[in-house]
Parts: C-alpha cells; sequence; structure tokens
C-alpha cells in the first residue's frame, strides 16, 4: 500500500472515531478524496475485523467494540502546528542518520489529524475538561457555569460538547439557544455541570476548520500574499503551519497561498507589515484591510 493511501486511511479512522458525525461525503472532503475511495476504505475496514455503523441521516463511525480498536487519539498526539514542527526538527538531521527515516514514517501515521491534542491540565480546567469528557462519551448535555464572554458578560450555557481543540484550550458545543456550534474557551468557564438529559441534536454537530493564523469557522476563503523576506521569516516564525503553504518565486520574493476561516487573523498580520507584504487576486482581503484601517485613523 503506498504512503499516501496509508495517510488517508489513517486519518478518516480517526474522523470515524471522533465524537463529530460525518457523512460519506463529509469525509471525502476533509480527506480530499472521492466518496467511492471511502467506500473502499470502509470495506477494508471491515475486511479487517472492524465494525462500521451506519446511523441515521448517512453517518458512518467505527465502532468501538471492534476486535482491534484502539482509539488512535490515545497512541500519539500531535496537532498540525506541532506535527509540522516536528518534521523540520527530524529534517535537520543528516541524511546518513539511520533514525530519520523510522522517525518521519512514524511522524507521518498521524500527520494533519488535526484533533489530536494532549496536554497537563490542573485544577479547576481539568475536572472541568474531565466531566466535558464524560458528557461526549456519554453523549449528555451540560451547562457551562458562569461563562465569561466579552460579548454578552457573565451568564450560563447549556451546551452538547462534542470535541477539543489543541491541547484542551477550547471546547466545541452545540447551544441549543441559538442554534449554532460554537468554540468555548476552557479558562472562561466557571463550572461545567453534567445532566442527565441526553443530547437532542447530534445530527446538527459539527466541527470547523482552523487556518494557520489558528483562526476558526466553518467556512475557507482563499488569500494569496506576496512576501519579502522580513514577512516570511516572521510568518514561519509565528505560524509554523503556514510554511507548507508558501512557495518562493524569485530571490528575496515568497508567494503565500493558503485558506482562512476570516480575514481577522491575516489581516492583523498584513497590517503590521504592509511595507513587506502585497495582497493578490484577494479583494475581500483587501478591502477588510483597508476597513481597518480607516477605522483606526479615525481613532487618531
Amino acid at each position: 500500500m503506498d504512503q499516501p493511501k496509508l495517510e488517508r486511511m489513517l486519518r478518516l479512522m480517526k474522523l470515524m472515531t471522533t465524537n463529530v458525525n460525518y457523512t460519506i461525503n463529509d469525509l471525502a472532503e476533509r480527506l480530499d478524496t472521492s466518496y467511492r475511495s471511502i467506500y473502499r476504505y470502509i470495506e477494508t475496514f471491515k475486511d479487517a475485523g472492524f465494525v462500521v455503523q451506519k446511523l441515521e441521516g448517512g453517518v458512518y463511525k467505527l465502532g468501538k467494540e471492534s476486535r482491534y480498536f484502539k482509539d488512535i487519539s490515545q497512541l500519539v498526539h500531535f496537532t498540525d502546528e506541532e506535527a509540522h514542527i516536528v518534521n523540520q526538527l527530524i529534517e535537520g538531521l543528516d541524511d546518513t542518520n539511520m533514525l530519520k527515516q523510522n522517525l518521519r514514517k512514524k511522524l507521518t501515521a498521524v500527520y494533519n489529524c488535526t484533533s489530536m491534542a494532549s496536554s497537563i491540565v490542573r485544577g479547576k480546567n481539568a475536572t472541568n475538561v474531565n466531566l466535558l469528557l464524560e458528557a461526549m462519551e456519554q453523549h449528555r448535555q451540560v451547562t457551562l457555569v458562569d461563562y465569561a464572554s466579552p460579548h454578552t458578560g457573565v451568564r450560563s450555557r447549556l451546551v452538547e460538547p462534542f470535541g477539543f481543540t489543541t491541547n484542551y484550550v477550547q471546547v466545541w458545543c452545540y447551544e441549543p439557544r441559538s442554534g449554532m456550534n460554537k468554540l468555548f474557551k476552557l479558562s472562561r468557564i466557571g463550572a461545567v455541570d453534567l445532566l442527565d438529559d441526553e443530547w437532542k441534536y447530534q445530527d446538527r454537530h459539527s466541527q470547523g476548520f482552523i487556518d494557520v493564523f489558528r483562526m476558526t469557522g466553518f467556512e475557507q476563503h482563499r488569500v494569496q500574499l506576496r512576501l519579502g523576506m522580513l514577512a516570511r521569516n516572521l510568518l514561519i516564525e509565528e505560524y509554523p503551519l503556514a510554511e507548507r503553504d508558501i512557495t518562493q518565486e524569485g530571490k528575496g520574493c515568497w508567494m503565500l497561498d493558503t485558506k482562512v476561516c476570516n480575514y481577522l487573523g491575516v489581516g492583523r498580520f498584513v497590517m503590521g507589515l504592509m511595507d513587506d507584504i502585497e495582497i493578490v487576486d484577494t479583494p475581500e482581503l483587501s478591502r477588510f484591510v483597508e476597513d481597518r484601517a480607516h477605522h483606526i485613523l479615525q481613532k487618531i
């Protein structure tokens, strides 16, 4: 089996064991492949002895009762950004080093599995994380007690939690009151009250994207930036994952071609280095930067 196919199958296994529900088309989009390939991979799982469950709405899951099942996220924990940094460290090893290829193979097996996060959490956050994990496992609703939002103030939120971001910094939840999937920061949660009520809106659970500027959202917009050496170096230092979307155009000139969830993160970066960055074929980003600059000038 070729390495890209193996990587897709491992990533598919991870997606099919998370608390988020994916249809065949969702899985194909996430893995950038055809729905026919997803069906073939699923048949391979069945042939290997795994239990594949088909739920309402055309959702496919990998059953944890499978004989050989073990959640990949219990074995190794890398985010895209962490994996990229480790990959760069491995690349720095001498080519004659026998460990280099072995380390690269092991890293490739989990590269791009963005949901695999692990960190040591203490105090109140540790208690809240454990309660949220229990709620996810048992498909139960919770109340985020005294959640402190800069927009709506301090109030409790009834939610259905279904996934964490990197290092348990934020939790993905569906909020019935607003009818929206939202990210809630663990540091802003006063306490977690685990309720007896089961999930009522599982078919609406949807985990968004995280772009190279660490912004989150449910849509992606292509942006292109021509970077000078200073902008290119600072971008990689501050946002290491951006390096995979950068190509060199000429001496002292690079192109960033990536997708963002919104223009806030990339806009802040552009405005801090406007003398060394050119926005290319991205009029929406240009208007965003112009509006922000005009707003700032009015305050001066």
